[in-house]
């Protein structure tokens, strides 16, 4: 059993991330960050939830590079191909679920 509590984490560098568990294969993790990352496709799905924060997360859609602005609370769901980049505003801890083999 573990409790977190997502608001007092930090890491020592941009997307440092606490492993919550890891189910079959598929991670949960908390990350903090205060940087971009970088553009990316994942081996399959990934859930991405803002816990603290604000995010922009830059994503290609049938070619076509589109944002948007994600708040506390929402969840960004990316299907398997679908290139992305997240980019906090300020500080932020997001909630990341996906295969082990996309990290």
């Amino acid at each position: 059993m573990k409790i977190i509590r997502s608001r007092e984490f930090t890491a020592s560098r941009a997307w440092g991330a606490l492993e919550i568990a890891n189910m079959g294969g598929i991670t949960t993790r908390l990350h903090w960050t205060d940087q971009p990352y970088r553009w990316h496709v994942n081996d399959g799905q990934e859930v991405f939830a803002v816990l603290d924060g604000r995010v922009e997360m830059r994503y290609r859609d049938a070619g076509e590079d589109k944002s948007v602005v994600l708040e506390t609370g929402d969840v960004f769901y990316a299907s398997p191909g679908t290139a992305h980049v997240a980019h906090p505003i300020g500080n932020a801890r997001v909630l990341v679920v996906e295969a082990q083999s996309s990290q």
